[in-house]
């Protein structure tokens, strides 16, 4: 009787293994080893960079690979007017929607670019712990210079794939 349990549980796991294939196209098995709710597991690893040009300074930014992004790209390049608010974020009602997908970071970095409700693109340039909700769009690789690029009023920022 021991035998054929340690039988069929041998059988049962090598069952699982075997639906996971290298080409990842079984539901359920993902081999991204990610924690929950990073921006990695939420999202494919396929990536493009975007300009962020504020005066005379250049930023790159990664973009995250979903629905918001997809729509954001093919409306770039744009130059908009961003509006301070709180002391840590710019933000810019667009034109037209975006497919939202958004749920409660918990914690915003410096260089997150997000979009809040369906239109409001916004940039952070200060790290902080929110209650928010917002869409991932991407992250400016390195921050560091953004907020005095940002400045403390209202700028205007240009967007451009690379």
């Amino acid at each position: 009787m021991k035998a054929s349990l340690t039988f069929f549980a041998c059988f049962i796991a090598i069952q699982l293994m075997a639906g996971c294939n290298k080409n990842n196209t079984t539901p359920g098995c993902d081999k991204t080893n990610t924690a929950a709710g990073s921006p990695a597991n939420q999202f494919s690893v396929d990536t493009m960079k975007l300009t962020i040009n504020i005066g005379d300074k250049n930023f790159t930014a990664t973009l995250y690979d979903n629905p918001a992004t997809s729509t954001l790209k093919s409306a770039l390049p744009m130059t908009i007017d961003m509006i301070e608010l709180n002391g840590n974020e710019k933000y810019a009602d667009l034109p037209n929607g975006l497919p939202a997908n958004d749920s409660n970071p918990g914690t915003i970095q410096s260089g997150d670019l997000m979009l809040y409700g369906t239109n409001t693109l916004v940039l952070f340039y200060k790290s902080f712990s929110t209650s928010y909700r917002y869409t991932r769009l991407g992250r400016v690789d390195d921050p560091s210079g953004l907020a005095a690029a940002l400045g403390t009023g209202n700028v205007t920022v240009k967007f451009s794939i690379q």
